[in-house]
């Protein structure tokens, strides 16, 4: 039987709590300020991707959750592939004895396991995926910040996602990109008490996405300027200060505020961009009134470009602010309950009780006070921890079936 060259990798979704929003140059992804992220758990939040090389492939294809998706239509796709058959090639030259990979067909299949461009940056884990296999495909030396720089060709906050933990994304200041890469600001295990609980409140696809509003703001905004001369230099180094300290208020208060003036530079943008709806603004509101009621900052709220909000909390505090958000937030009678909650750290008892009960009685108060939304406002939770960097599966996991087909299509 001839040998199959295949590789299929999980990378995660991160959530950015000092945003990237602007780029210096559009064609290399290059930003205008630097960004921090933090990465999400796989076993939560992930993006599968299997690339198969073949010689008899006749070109390249790609199926994204089970739907046919057109290569050529996508320049950065294009450009991510091409960086990698690159570095394959200067490998093959090398060794005569290598598989000509680079120059073989590729059947790429991807399959997301929460909503698609819908605010939870799936093109971060998308591109991720697709390098990270690539890599393990091809068999390329590069380290993984090396690697993030072919990821950000195809889509800047996926350099991120080439790290677990807590992640940077320097801007760099050379014209061709060599410097403006991912690096990894402290691994999973520094802070394995903070979480983060997801928000639902729309999976439907944006209608100004990040790439043209992006440019817009560029163009028109005059806050934007003074955002990326002063106020993220100083976030960045604030930042990864909290974090170096597991100092929570810190992170929580600079999260929230850099939030906050990421969605105002939006709406300082002409004509405006609003990627919050009145959901979004009241679970901001929901989470300082939290933060009153127990008397400290134990929750900060982050949006990237959606309505989607991401809390972040301790572990300790976690439980209070799912009991209040699954009560202010009920769900609709036609969502399974484990489809809403799938309680993956016994908050509840059972996926069905959430929402039944608040156990500190000042957050019950609180619960009063908010009232209950109308069921379906926030379509569902998703409650998960920091996270690890992209997994090499055993082929066991491949999306594709032994003719190199996906094994999942959708009509």
């Amino acid at each position: 039987m001839a040998k199959v060259f295949e590789a299929t990798v999980t990378a995660p979704v991160n959530i950015a709590v000092i945003k990237y929003w602007g780029k210096r140059d559009a064609a290399l992804i290059l930003p205008t300020n630097s960004s921090l992220s933090v990465t999400l758990s796989q076993d939560h939040l992930s993006t599968r991707t299997t690339i198969r090389a073949a010689p008899e492939f006749t070109g390249d294809r790609l199926w994204l959750n089970g739907v046919e998706e057109s290569i050529a239509a996508s320049k950065r796709l294009i450009n991510s592939i091409t960086t990698a058959r690159k570095l394959r090639a200067a490998l093959e030259q090398q060794d005569a004895d290598a598989a000509p990979l680079s120059t073989w067909g590729l059947h790429i299949c991807s399959e997301n396991n929460f909503p698609t461009a819908a605010g939870l940056a799936s093109s971060a884990s998308g591109y991720a995926a697709l390098v990270s296999a690539l890599g393990a495909l091809f068999g390329l030396p590069q380290s993984a910040s090396d690697l993030s720089r072919v990821a950000r060709v195809g889509s800047g906050s996926a350099c991120r996602s080439m790290f677990g933990g807590f992640v940077a994304w320097q801007a760099g200041i050379s014209d061709d990109g060599s410097d403006s890469q991912a690096v990894q600001v402290a691994d999973r295990q520094h802070w394995p008490e903070l979480q983060a609980l997801v928000l639902v409140v729309s999976d439907q696809k944006k209608t100004v996405s990040s790439t043209a509003g992006m440019q817009t703001t560029v163009d028109t905004s005059q806050l934007f300027a003074e955002r990326v001369r002063t106020v993220v230099p100083q976030r960045m180094e604030a930042m990864q200060k909290a974090i170096a300290e597991r100092d929570f208020a810190a992170f929580a208060e600079i999260t929230m505020r850099d939030s906050n003036q990421f969605h105002a530079v939006c709406l300082d943008t002409y004509p405006p961009i609003s990627y919050m709806n009145d959901t979004s603004r009241a679970i901001a509101g929901i989470v300082h009134a939290f933060n009153a009621a127990v008397g400290r900052v134990a929750a900060a709220y982050t949006y990237d470009a959606g309505p989607n909000a991401v809390i972040y909390a301790l572990k300790d505090d976690m439980r209070d602010i799912v009991e209040l958000f699954t009560h202010c937030f009920p769900r609709p009678d036609a969502v399974l309950p484990e489809t809403f909650y799938a309680n993956p750290f016994a908050v509840f008892d059972t996926p069905d009780a959430a929402g039944s009960r608040i156990t500190n009685p000042n957050v019950a108060q609180l619960a009063q006070t908010a009232g209950k939304f109308p069921a379906g406002s926030v379509r569902r939770f998703i409650h998960t921890e920091v996270g690890d960097g992209p997994r090499v599966l055993p082929a066991s996991q491949s999306l594709l079936d032994s003719a190199g087909m996906p094994k999942h299509v959708r009509e």
